[in-house]
């Protein structure tokens, strides 16, 4: 199941809100910790417009140039995320902590940068409870091989975003509090340093698994181990060498499979064996298309006779 499109969307509209937000504060009290959590704001919301460019040109149907369909076409728009990310928001905000720290700027009445930053905390909160509902699909065993077997890169974004968002809030509310009780910006300043290297980490880590994704990523071992559990399930398999798979989308499994299949088979009854397999793997793991069975004879090490050859 993939991240639902009224999540970004809600996601999208929330952050507009938090970046004009985060702007406005900053303009006001002069601090570079509050201009880098806009900058931040400002990158996810170009981020969840991307996402949601990705989604709607996945959902084409399969033509004749891309027969298993515009799936990974999510993955693309994702990695454009990650590089939105690392340059819109990492490298800005660490290049204002510099220049904070170069350039100094006492800053104003804090109060409108507390209030806004407790409002961004309450949103990227319910964002955040929202990401990892739907992680729960993928609960198998530790937290962190669910995200290793997360495919929908929309979700990935989203929970990684929001988790960066709130590590930024801290941050700046910290980098605000202490240059405001000590009189000296150096800890506004490098609040926006430290909030720019989170962006850089969480762009870096999007930017590895999205690449991994595009490059073609096997099924889980969890799923792979249901489709080898029902290709043997099938009375006429005599033995399962090999299962393929490929993420051709995030809820979307290409398979390939190498079955022997029993002696004596005849061609009608082995295209019914191929048809229970396939019937068989979908029960198991509703997310595989399109599936191809190699089939071969369970006689090893006897070459099969050629046309118009008579076995010995």
């Amino acid at each position: 199941m993939q991240m639902k499109h009224g999540a970004v969307t809600a996601a999208l509209i929330g952050n507009s809100l938090i970046a004009t937000a985060k702007f406005t504060a900053a303009i006001i009290t002069n601090s570079s910790s509050m201009l880098a959590e806009s900058l931040h704001s400002l990158a996810d919301v170009g981020n969840q417009v991307l996402l949601l460019v990705g989604i709607n040109r996945s959902k084409r149907p399969p033509d004749a140039e891309h027969p298993f369909g515009y799936g990974k076409e999510r993955y693309f728009w994702a990695f454009l995320v990650a590089v939105s990310l690392f340059f819109v928001g990492a490298v800005f905000s660490i290049y204002k902590g510099v220049e904070g720290l170069v350039h100094p700027r006492h800053l104003q009445d804090p109060v409108v940068n507390y209030i806004v930053l407790g409002l961004s905390v309450l949103f990227e909160l319910y964002s955040l409870r929202a990401a990892l509902h739907e992680l729960k699909q993928y609960r198998q065993t530790a937290l962190l091989r669910d995200l290793r077997n997360v495919k929908d890169p929309t979700l990935l974004v989203v929970l990684f975003e929001d988790s960066a968002a709130l590590l930024g809030i801290i941050f700046a509310g910290l980098g605000v509090f202490l240059s405001h009780i000590s009189g000296n910006p150096f800890f506004d300043a490098v609040a926006s340093i430290l909030i720019g290297l989170v962006l850089a980490s969480v762009a870096f880590y999007l930017a590895r698994n999205t690449m991994v994704l595009l490059i073609g990523r096997a099924a889980s071992a969890h799923h792979r181990s249901l489709i080898e559990d029902a290709v043997k399930q099938v009375p006429e398999v005599g033995e399962l060498l090999e299962v393929l798979t490929m993420h051709v989308g995030p809820d979307q499994i290409l398979v390939n499979l190498h079955v022997n299949f029993k002696d004596g088979l005849d061609t009608c009854r082995l295209e019914n064996a191929v048809d229970k397999v396939e019937k068989n793997i979908r029960a198991a793991v509703p997310e595989v298309g399109r599936i191809f069975v190699e089939a071969e004879s369970l006689r090893k090490g006897k070459p099969k006779p050629a046309a118009g050859e008579k076995p010995n």
